[in-house]
């Protein structure tokens, strides 16, 4: 996945998994588990740094990245 670190892959898969990899179930559950730092210690600000917004204004930007990850993750 062109421009995707690795990890904020695997943090979207995580979630996809937890949860359901449909809008705005996963937006919640990626809430949650950044809230939490239940995936590899990541919270919001490291999200953030990883390419990864949740403010209202990044919300286009985080539902195309969450689509491109979880439609190539299931065939």
């Amino acid at each position: 996945m062109d421009g995707i670190s690795p990890q904020l892959r695997d943090f979207i898969i995580f979630c996809a998994q937890r949860r359901s990899p449909e809008w705005p179930a996963i937006y919640d559950e990626m809430t949650r588990v950044a809230g939490g730092k239940l995936f590899q210690g990541l919270g919001y600000k490291d999200l953030k740094q990883l390419g990864l917004s949740f403010s209202l204004s990044g919300m286009d930007k985080t539902i195309r990245l969450v689509r491109q990850v979880t439609s190539q993750n299931n065939p």
